[in-house]
C-alpha cells in the first residue's frame, strides 16, 4: 500500500491469506519432519527468534535492525524491478537474487523473516518463546517494507510521461543572466 500498487480494500484478505498459507505450509513441513526420529519442534523449526534463539545469539535490538534493514531492502529492490521503466522479463531475476542475499545475511541473526506470515506459521507450532517474539517479525518487516514504499514513492519513482520533444528551443534557451 506505501507503494501505491496495492488497494487498501484487499489488505485484509491478503494478510489473512498469507498468514493461512504460511501455517499450512509449517504444518506440512512439521509432517514431513516429524517422521525423523528423534524430531524435536522445539528445537527451532526455522522460527524466527533474537537472544538466546538467534541462530548467532544476536541480541533484540540487531536482529530487530536486521529485519528492518533487510525488509526495507528488498521492498525497494520490488518496487524497482516491477517498475513500469523497469526492463520487461528481468523482475525475477533481481527479486530472486535480493532475496537470496536477504537470506544469506538474516539467517545467522534471525532465521530471516522479511515476511510476517512466514513468522507466523513456525511460531503456532514451536509456541511458547517463539510466540512471545512474533511481535518482532511483524513489527520489522511491516515497518521496513512501509518506508521502503514512502521512499520509493516519494523519491525514487518518476513520472512515466515523456518529455515533449519538438525540436524547438525551451523558453529559456539563449536567455544569460
Amino acid at each position: 500500500m506505501a507503494g501505491g500498487r496495492f488497494p487498501g480494500r484487499y489488505l485484509a484478505p491478503y494478510i489473512v491469506s498469507q498468514v493461512i498459507g504460511a501455517i499450512v505450509g509449517a504444518g506440512v513441513i512439521w509432517l514431513i519432519a516429524s517422521g525423523k526420529a528423534g524430531f524435536d519442534v522445539q528445537a527451532g523449526f526455522a522460527a524466527n527468534g533474537y537472544g538466546a534463539h538467534s541462530p548467532g545469539g544476536y541480541t533484540m535490538e540487531a536482529a530487530l535492525v536486521c529485519e528492518l534493514v533487510m525488509s526495507f531492502m528488498f521492498v525497494l529492490v520490488v518496487l524497482g524491478a516491477t517498475h513500469a521503466r523497469a526492463p520487461v522479463g528481468f523482475a525475477g531475476i533481481a527479486i530472486g537474487l535480493a532475496l537470496a542475499l536477504v537470506h544469506l545475511i538474516s539467517i545467522p541473526v534471525t532465521n530471516t523473516s522479511v515476511n510476517p506470515a512466514r513468522s507466523t506459521g513456525p511460531a503456532l507450532f514451536v509456541g511458547g518463546w517463539a510466540v512471545l517474539q512474533l511481535w518482532m517479525f511483524w513489527l520489522a518487516p511491516l515497518l521496513g517494507g512501509a518506508l521502503a514504499g514512502v521512499l520509493y514513492r516519494t523519491v525514487l519513482q518518476r513520472d512515466l510521461s515523456e518529455p515533449v520533444v519538438s525540436g524547438q528551443p525551451g523558453p529559456d534557451v539563449g536567455v544569460h543572466a
